[in-house]
């Protein structure tokens, strides 16, 4: 891959191009100023990032997702930033000139990647209002393209223009991952978070385990969760509660969280791998959830989307004893966060 030498984060690579045109730094700042001022609702909180990236400090602050607790704001380091762009460049062998579409809103720290990445490895940049079907209205081949599971399964029909598509911010399910595999795009899961800045891993649908990015390496702790060693990104260790199987330093398969675990008459089981046996089985969305139970402690229930209904007890051939749900829950509307997780407990109270 071909980049700048060691580039900072004041640097714009000579190739960048946002909607068709060459621009500098002067010139973005100019674009990010005209944004804040006369810009549509989606082009403001990018006018905003721009002013941000090339003011004196050396960091961003960024909200994280709440996905696994309250929203907090955190700095994250702009260079850090960029050689996470680098490592993203090396993983997925993006080129200068390559086409890229940013279809992920810039509030979020995916979003402000697509930015910083176009801007470092000089990829020429289609910017498009975030929406749930982002290739609409769009005849333009892409060489790489970033996505949340919802706009991936609204895009089935158009994927046909893109050559290399990673999906986050949410799992992507087993009926969409059989749906992907028949497409000639590649198409790729990552894993990470805020605080990782985006990706540190990818894993290729229709493979099992993730493989982490260019100086990355993990281990795992006395719970069987991930610990991420990333010193270009963050200076400690980045502890998860995701528990894995972990494979070597480079490569590890997601088994669940932590937080979702049940123990159930001393049985400990993890949500998500019951769904991945259920997956396929029940048409509406759903998820694997426990309530307190006199005898076992914690039973397991099955929370489902959608109005009340009866289901075939052949869905539950697959699942050990312990796994089978003792109830059945139906909520008309999962309560979900900007990038498409399902808020398991907020939903399961509401």
């Amino acid at each position: 891959m071909e980049v700048l030498s060691n580039p900072t984060y004041e640097n714009v690579h000579n190739q960048f191009k946002l909607n068709g045109f060459h621009l500098n730094r002067e010139d973005l700042c100019r674009v990010a100023y005209s944004f804040i001022k006369e810009g549509e609702d989606f082009e403001k909180p990018v006018g905003n990032f721009l002013l941000d990236w090339f003011d004196h400090k050396s960091y961003i602050e960024m909200e994280t997702s709440g996905s696994t607790g309250a929203p907090k704001t955190i700095s994250i380091s702009k260079q850090a930033m960029v050689d996470s762009a680098l490592a993203t460049g090396d993983f997925f062998d993006l080129q200068p000139g390559n086409k890229a579409l940013q279809c992920l809103p810039v509030k979020y720290v995916a979003g402000k990647m697509m930015l910083v990445r176009a801007m470092i490895l000089g990829l020429d940049l289609e910017f498009v209002a975030p929406s749930s079907h982002p290739l609409d209205h769009n005849e333009i081949d892409f060489d790489f393209v970033a996505m949340v599971p919802l706009q991936a399964q609204n895009s089935i029909s158009q994927l046909k223009k893109v050559k290399k598509l990673i999906i986050g911010g949410a799992a992507v399910n087993k009926t969409l991952e059989k749906q992907l595999l028949k497409l000639p795009t590649k198409v790729y899961e990552t894993y990470g978070m805020t605080e990782t800045i985006t990706h540190i891993a990818a894993r290729k649908l229709g493979e099992k385990a993730f493989t982490v990015l260019p100086y990355v390496t993990v281990s795992f702790d006395d719970r069987n969760c991930l610990v991420i060693h990333a010193p270009r990104i963050s200076p400690g260790v980045i502890i998860t509660n995701d528990i894995v199987e972990l494979l070597d330093e480079n490569q590890f398969i997601f088994l669940g969280r932590m937080d979702n675990v049940i123990n159930s008459g001393g049985i400990k089981l993890i949500p998500e791998q019951i769904e991945q046996k259920l997956a396929g089985k029940i048409s509406k969305r759903f998820f694997i959830a426990s309530k307190p139970d006199d005898e076992l402690g914690e039973k397991v229930v099955l929370v489902i989307e959608g109005e009340k209904r009866e289901l075939d007890n052949s869905i539950y051939e697959s699942l050990d004893k312990y796994e089978k749900p003792k109830e059945i829950i139906f909520i008309p509307k999962f309560l979900d966060t900007a990038t498409g997780k399902i808020l398991r407990k907020e939903t399961l109270n509401k």
